[in-house]
């Protein structure tokens, strides 16, 4: 589904992520077991980032979101969305914070 929809995904931690204006206009979508939340922009539609069911401690931001993703020092890497459950547990370090340790609670209910 990402790739069909453009979606970059950019993977943060918990503690670096917030959303400094337009909040109001996010309307939010779950599914299923209710971990992961989708949140689109209840104006235009896209999806502009989502709590990961595989990374419950972060958020996956759209990188084509943001105003000026070419100042980012991000290291792009491929990954195989279709079978994103079986290779998931190989980004889970990438929604931490450097030196944090996992939430335990993050991932109950999964």
């Amino acid at each position: 589904m990402c790739e069909k929809v453009g979606f970059i995904h950019l993977i943060v931690p918990e503690s670096r992520f917030r959303i400094t204006q337009g909040e109001d206009r996010l309307t939010r979508y779950t599914f299923n077991t209710g971990v992961a939340q989708h949140l689109f922009c209840r104006v235009c539609g896209v999806k502009s980032f989502y709590r990961p069911r595989s990374n419950p401690d972060g958020w996956s931001v759209n990188l084509r979101c943001l105003d000026d993703p070419d100042s980012l020092a991000a290291e792009i890497s491929t990954f195989d969305g279709r079978n994103w459950e079986a290779h998931a547990g190989a980004l889970a370090h990438l929604s931490r914070a450097l030196g944090e340790e996992p939430n335990a609670e993050a991932g109950a209910g999964t």
